[in-house]
């Protein structure tokens, strides 16, 4: 029986350089299993993925100055995580600020003990990354974004099972 897809909300947030903001999370229990990847998180009660996404943007980063825009991309991923198996719904949506400064005082539990930091990213240094960014084809997606816009409407991006 297939389980329900936890609902979330995550955020492409640019700088005024074009620059795009990662978190660097690894897996609690193993430190040097690290990842990059946008900020969001799981809807919570009755809240909109718009509220999510301006909710865990705060927590996780400390930047409350943003312009939220459309929703860019949409995705169902399955990763094991902390011990347990996350299935998810995502959608991805712009978002910019002027705000660079970070603050990671707001950050879970769990978060305080899986994330390592966070990074401005310019689209060249994300092109040669060597390290694991989610998701995968992030690197192209922010590329194209910047060269051609927001999409017209939502891109569904390949499930991404872990």
């Amino acid at each position: 029986m297939p389980t329900e897809k936890r609902k979330v909300a995550r955020v492409v947030l640019l700088d005024p350089d074009d620059r795009i903001l990662l978190v660097h999370g690894y897996e609690p229990e193993e430190p040097t299993s690290t990842w990059w990847f946008t900020p969001g998180g799981g809807l919570e009660g009755d809240e909109s993925r718009e509220q999510a996404a301006l909710r865990e943007l705060a927590e996780e980063t400390g930047i409350t100055d943003v312009e939220l825009g459309p929703v860019l991309w949409q995705r169902i991923c399955s990763f094991p995580f902390d011990g347990r198996r996350w299935d998810q719904d995502e959608w991805y949506f712009l978002a910019r600020t002027t705000q660079t400064a970070t603050d990671l005082s707001g950050l879970t539990g769990l978060e305080q003990r899986s994330v390592a930091g966070l990074r401005w990213w310019t689209s060249a240094e994300l092109s040669v990354a060597r390290e694991t960014v989610y998701p995968t084809r992030l690197a192209e997606l922010l590329r194209t974004l910047l060269e051609e816009g927001p999409p017209r409407t939502p891109l569904v991006l390949a499930p991404e099972i872990v």
